[in-house]
């Protein structure tokens, strides 16, 4: 049976990686992202069937709510939903501004409950419904330099709690991927950000991220796919209000 999934940011990185292993596994995939070319580059990877929704903002309502109806209008329904959109501003916490504070809130956390609000009627009708949001090791401990994105990432995994709790007498889940660094354009910014304040090489910079894992390493986005799409599975269907670390042992939960 056709499980049609959306992922938010899927033009790139671990939203790319989980776009391609959604479909390899069957699933009509909406990829959502603001640029079109990448989005197209995606879409051009997969075999079954795909949606492009370009200028898709998460932080904008409108666009949400028009881009979740062209999703049921081209699949007619909605299973699973990733919501993969975010960015990480770094700045000390004395010189983050109003703006990038909301900035970060607005597309990791904000833009999380906008677009599973206006999906999530879908999903509960689909039958074994999947949320699944992807967080961060911010969200579940600290980090310098990033104060709002740890704020926001924290607030992705209460909202997942929450949410999981409110709908566990229903077949819909809700989880959170948590990853550590991650070798994708975005973890590109904090290398930047390294070599910027330290005046450290780009090798050295991504030596210093990928010395945080115990193994000893960045994660790769396959990785944090592999863990949604078992969470996207029927093998899953007891796991609900969890924030699963995908880090080689860097945050081990209580």
């Amino acid at each position: 049976m056709s499980r049609p999934a959306l992922i938010t940011g899927a033009g790139t990185g671990i939203g790319r990686a989980v776009a391609l292993r959604l479909a390899a596994a069957g699933h009509p995939v909406a990829l959502a992202g603001r640029r079109a070319a990448p989005l197209e580059e995606v879409a051009s990877a997969i075999a079954g069937e795909s949606l492009v929704l370009a200028g898709f903002d998460v932080t904008d309502a409108a666009s949400v709510e028009a881009g979740v109806t062209q999703v049921l209008e081209r699949f007619g329904g909605l299973a699973v939903l990733v919501n993969c959109a975010g960015e990480a501003p770094s700045a000390p916490f004395n010189k983050t501004s109003r703006e990038v504070w909301d900035q970060a809130l607005g597309v990791n956390l904000t833009g999380t409950f906008l677009v599973t609000q206006v999906a999530l009627a879908s999903i509960r009708s689909a039958g074994n419904g999947r949320i699944i949001n992807i967080a961060s090791t911010a969200g579940l401990t600290g980090y310098p330099y990033v104060s709002a994105y740890c704020a926001a990432k924290h607030g992705v995994v209460g909202l997942t709690r929450a949410l999981a709790l409110e709908l566990a007498a229903t077949d819909v889940t809700v989880n959170a991927v948590c990853p550590g660094f991650t070798d994708t354009p975005l973890v590109d910014g904090a290398i930047q950000t390294i070599m910027d304040k330290t005046g450290r090489s780009a090798d050295d910079a991504r030596k210093a991220l990928a010395r945080s894992n115990p193994q000893g390493r960045l994660v790769t986005p396959d990785e944090v796919a592999d863990t949604v799409a078992w969470l996207a599975g029927e093998g899953a269907s007891a796991i609900t209000g969890q924030a699963i670390a995908v880090a080689g042992g860097e945050v081990l939960a209580g």
